[in-house]
């Protein structure tokens, strides 16, 4: 059985998750570009294009395995979510998620509708297993995607930005991700696409239903002080995107940092 996790959905950040391929953006889209490294190493690349028309918008995702990691596993992923923009932020409609390795392809499709969900239409097909911690239709009411509820919208690149609790189902798991305001401070390095204020937001990660109870890594997940996002701006678009996210891991912390904007 696949367990899909916010540990997968964090690695993947590194293996998974991606908007568009790469290209130029168009009149009201971006393209941003990361590096995902853990432990120091390079283990792959995230092209993230968001387009926005009228009230709507669309994210699309591509990241590709890199570097020594290709040792290891080769492997692509694509993500895209649309819907609808709000006040302060995303609010997805729909989400896929596609991830493709030598000798599996895994895909996820759920519709969203007022921030309820539907359930995840899954391939391979879920297997029924009693560790799996059941869920119910009240977790899939007034969610987001993975995707979408990282994009924030806000008057301003203050504490505010961090006065938010994430409320996520991906179409297997619900978890909610609290954040809370750290600091606001500046990015100065030459070797990142910006330099300038970004706000500082820490993390924690609430399972709820569809994580395995016994799973190691949720626990990890759960008990973790060390999940961190840098927001900063979307020049003058009135949203803000992450800058960097840093999560501690047994196998080293876990870095996505922006190198590219279009």
């Amino acid at each position: 059985m696949k367990r899909f996790s916010l540990s997968s959905f964090a690695l993947g950040i590194a293996l998974a998750l991606g908007l568009a391929a790469p290209g130029h953006a168009q009149q009201a889209g971006s393209i941003a570009s990361y590096v995902v490294s853990i432990g120091g190493i390079n283990v792959s690349n995230i092209d993230i294009r968001l387009g926005l028309e009228g009230s709507g918008y669309q994210l699309d995702v591509v990241a590709d395995v890199t570097g020594l990691a290709q040792v290891v596993a080769q492997g692509s992923g694509a993500v895209n979510s649309g819907g609808t923009i709000t006040s302060t932020g995303l609010q997805s409609n729909r989400f896929y998620l596609e991830t493709r390795t030598a000798d599996e392809r895994f895909a996820l499709q759920t519709a969203y509708a007022g921030g309820n969900a539907s359930v995840g239409d899954v391939t391979p097909a879920l297997v029924e297993n009693a560790d799996r911690v059941p869920v119910n239709a009240s977790h899939r009411s007034g969610v987001n995607d993975p995707l979408a509820a990282f994009i924030l919208r806000g008057q301003a690149l203050d504490r505010s930005l961090c006065n938010r609790t994430l409320r996520i189902y991906t179409g297997i798991e619900r978890f909610d991700m609290p954040l809370s305001y750290v600091e606001t401070t500046t990015a100065t390095s030459t070797r990142t696409a910006y330099q300038g204020p970004v706000v500082l937001c820490a993390m924690r990660y609430v399972p709820i239903s569809g994580h395995f109870e016994t799973s190691e890594i949720t626990a990890y997940l759960r008990d973790s002080n060390r999940m961190l996002v840098w927001y900063m701006p979307l020049r003058d678009s009135g949203f803000f995107i992450p800058y960097r996210v840093l999560m501690g891991s047994s196998f080293g912390d876990i870095s996505m940092v922006l190198v590219g904007l279009q």
